[in-house]
């Protein structure tokens, strides 16, 4: 278990290296919760990230706040959140501040495509690391088929797809129990 201040310190940290959004949150989390620390197992994380991504709010703050809570119940989710918003806020004012000045910068703009770069490769090792972890067998395969052309073709909302990847889960289960 993580004390209110290590788990300030650590979402402090993962806030503070997480370039692109929640996706590349994840293999932050991986290291830090799963290989170091032995907090959470994988699936652990990944079931927690799955109803973060589910839920309404920034996926980040959300797998920050459901990791807090379990370790210390509501003030470990108060500084496990806090851990993780402080570090854009600080970011953020900082960059606003001097932004207008150096933004058509060259420099600036090619450090920008670099780090847009990095965050494309640090999400798609998580798609890669997802796919050998969960995609097992033929019915797995068909929900993956199904989710990718109601996110791509149908454009249905992350929430339904995470609903009717469910309810597909559960009526190919019961299909291949009988």
């Amino acid at each position: 278990m993580l004390g209110l201040k290590d788990l300030f310190l650590l979402f402090f940290k993962i806030g503070l290296f997480t370039f692109g959004g929640g996706y590349a949150m994840l293999p932050l989390l991986k290291e830090e919760l799963v290989a170091k620390r032995r907090l959470l197992s994988e699936d652990e994380l990944l079931d927690m990230y799955a109803i973060g991504q589910c839920t309404p709010g920034i996926i980040s703050i959300n797998v920050a706040t459901f990791i807090g809570y379990r370790q210390a119940r509501i003030k470990g989710a108060v500084f496990a959140t806090l851990g993780m918003i402080f570090p854009s806020l600080l970011i953020i004012t900082l960059i606003a501040m001097v932004l207008k000045q150096y933004m058509y910068n060259r420099y600036v703009t090619y450090a920008f495509a670099g780090i847009r770069i990095g965050v494309v490769a640090l999400i798609a090792s998580v798609l890669l690391d997802l796919w050998k972890k969960n995609i097992r067998n033929y019915a797995d395969g068909i929900i993956f088929v199904i989710a990718v052309v109601l996110l791509g073709v149908v454009n249905l909302s992350a929430v339904w797809i995470v609903i009717t990847a469910a309810l597909v889960a559960l009526l190919i289960g019961e299909c291949v129990k009988k």
